[in-house]
């Protein structure tokens, strides 16, 4: 998970865009991803009616990747399938979301057999927190701004 200066100087410069109302739905998802990921992390807080125990996590995690995750990732490959060829950076990136939504899909389906449920919640917590970050805060913005208003458009339509 390779962040450039390129991508650096991209997440400064682009801090506090306002989300585009094309691509706002995935950001909302995001945000109950965001809290899986805290909740799976090793001493992770009580979140107020969240499981608490490993058991419970595993299949709360198990069923938010089947009920809304694995949805998540199909629009956004979507998403970037459509977006392909408005920036170079943005097909770069579409490589490594594309890359990251395989690996996080291995991670959700490991925890089920995983001898230490602890360790590899804490390993998709981590990885499902960085790709989130990168999508916030790299790729939405490098489609804000490189994506005509049509493209946009056409992504809205996509998404809703």
């Amino acid at each position: 998970m390779f962040i450039s200066e390129f991508h650096v100087a991209k997440i400064n410069k682009c801090k506090h865009m306002k989300r585009h109302e094309a691509i706002a739905p995935l950001s909302r998802d995001h945000h109950s991803s965001l809290l899986l990921a805290q909740l799976l992390k090793k001493n992770a807080p009580v979140y107020r009616d969240m499981p608490v125990n490993a058991k419970d996590k595993v299949k709360y995690a198990q069923q938010q990747f089947e009920v809304h995750i694995k949805k998540h990732f199909v629009q956004e490959e979507t998403l970037l399938e459509f977006a392909k060829d408005s920036h170079t950076e943005i097909n770069t990136l579409a490589e490594e979301i594309k890359t990251d939504h395989r690996e996080l899909t291995d991670l959700f389906q490991a925890l089920e057999t995983a001898t230490d449920k602890e360790s590899a919640m804490d390993t998709l917590g981590i990885a499902l927190e960085n790709h989130i970050r990168k999508e916030e805060r790299i790729l939405f913005p490098l489609l804000q701004q490189h994506c005509s208003e049509e493209m946009l458009q056409e992504i809205h339509n996509l998404l809703h």
